[in-house]
């Protein structure tokens, strides 16, 4: 079906072309086959800027044309997100399956070999950090022959590829920062691990630094220059700080310190404001004191210089202070699974731990359900509701059918968009403690935590 589906593709452009060489080296395709689908539409990025939203048909096939595009990396977004590179005249296609979304990933037609090195260049990178750990007790000079190796393995497969394709010179640009700043992150983490024992680190360790390019606007939106820059930035905080002492990353000295190194040191005001925007949000929704909250936008507002960024975060800022511990909870609305609307504070009758989940991820909703068993069962002083964020009634109620979860504990946002505002879902592990009252005693926690059973315990005894 998929080699069908790549022929009609191929004889659509050509006729759409009438034969024209020019039209058919400006005119681009992109398409493709979502197996298992979570929604009926997928989305295309440039960036933070969406191009279009493109619907699904009735065999979940989707299908774009654009004559408007340059060279360089998109993304798209169907629960979860990928970037690929393109360049005008491809016809890319797309292929994946949602219950393994990156390791099911597959392109073809023009465009697709370049796709497909990078998704597995990702794979790769994923695979190792996973298993990064047990190398961080090795000395820095084994620990550097290792990940030396495991880059001159990926750096050969590009250069055979290079090798046997041609290719635009911002796409071996992109491969190759996928390649080089991933090493780079791999030494930041080793180094953050050993943060303690600094004299692991030999003399010549951070010497790759001096090559690293902070202004690189052809990888504003590439996951693992940010990524890098992100470790790397910690690590330059961090290294303030006396090495035996504790580190608070959710302190306001800790993110303030951060965002006065990234505006200081980037000098590419769209990645200075992408990576200033990230850190005032990750500050905004852990931080548990208000004026601190106002404090930190109020810097974060004189250094960035995007205005998009800057309304987006102080609508952060706006929801994040009414959920500070003393306010009383958002009264969202809800529904049950008779399909009955309910508003949340007639719900709340003692403590109460609200906890969120979707059908999109069953991992995430089976392991959080544990959790709140084992909780409920330990303290049973407290009311535990389940809040599916989804937007299927039947879908959610069959999830909850199936799971064998109490009917009259489980419920769904009844407007996702409202509750999203008041909320700021930014986690589906995220957890309210509020009293009988519907006032907060914790909102920015989560089940897993492993300080979580003392929070419950602590705010009993209070």
């Amino acid at each position: 079906m998929f080699k069908k589906i790549l022929l009609l593709f191929l004889v659509t452009l050509l006729f759409s072309c009438k034969n024209k060489e020019e039209a058919v080296v400006k005119t681009t395709y992109i398409g493709g086959q979502i197996v298992n689908p979570t929604l009926d539409y997928i989305i295309f990025s440039k960036g933070n800027h969406i191009l279009d939203t493109v619907k699904l048909d009735a065999n979940n096939f989707f299908q774009y044309r654009t004559d408007k595009i340059e060279p360089g990396l998109y993304s798209f977004k169907h629960s979860e997100t990928q970037v690929f590179f393109i360049e005008p005249g491809d016809s890319l296609l797309m292929h994946v399956n949602t219950i393994d979304f990156d390791e099911s990933l597959a392109y073809s037609g023009r465009g697709g070999e370049q796709n497909n090195l990078l998704i597995d260049l990702y794979l790769k990178n994923e695979a190792e950090n996973q298993n990064l750990p047990k190398w961080y007790g090795l000395s820095s000079k084994d620990f550097e022959s290792n990940i030396d190796s495991l880059k001159e393995l990926k750096t050969k497969e590009y250069k055979e590829f290079i090798a046997n394709n041609e290719v635009d010179e911002n796409f071996k640009k992109v491969a190759l920062a996928n390649i080089e700043y991933d090493y780079y992150s791999k030494k930041e983490m080793y180094a953050a691990a050993n943060r303690s024992n600094p004299e692991k680190l030999g003399e010549h360790y951070f010497d790759y630094r001096k090559n690293i390019n902070f202004d690189k606007d052809e990888l504003k939106f590439y996951y693992p220059y940010y990524r890098f820059m992100n470790r790397y930035f910690e690590n330059i905080v961090c290294a303030e700080f006396n090495e035996k002492s504790s580190i608070d990353r959710n302190s306001f000295e800790y993110n303030y310190r951060k965002i006065q190194l990234i505006d200081s040191i980037v000098n590419s005001d769209s990645i200075k404001n992408n990576l200033l925007r990230y850190n005032a949000m990750y500050f905004l929704l852990n931080a548990k004191d208000s004026e601190e909250e106002q404090m930190f936008f109020e810097a974060f507002s004189k250094m960035n210089t995007n205005k998009k960024n800057l309304t987006e975060v102080r609508k952060v800022l706006d929801a994040s202070v009414k959920l500070t511990k003393g306010n009383t909870i958002p009264n969202i609305l809800v529904v049950n699974t008779d399909n009955v609307v309910k508003d949340l504070h007639s719900l709340i009758k003692s403590p109460t731990v609200l906890f969120f989940w979707s059908s999109q991820s069953a991992k995430q909703y089976k392991e959080i359900h544990n959790r709140a068993y084992e909780m409920k069962s330990k303290y049973p002083e407290y009311q535990f509701f389940g809040i599916n964020t989804d937007t299927h009634f039947k879908k959610w109620r069959e999830t909850v059918k199936r799971s064998g979860y109490n009917r009259s504990t489980e419920f769904q946002l009844e407007n996702l968009t409202d509750a999203d505002k008041k909320l700021v879902l930014n986690s589906m592990n995220k957890v309210f403690v509020v009293d009988k009252n519907g006032v907060i005693l914790e909102g920015k926690t989560n089940m897993f935590n492993p300080n979580f059973e003392e929070l419950l315990l602590g705010l009993l005894n209070r």
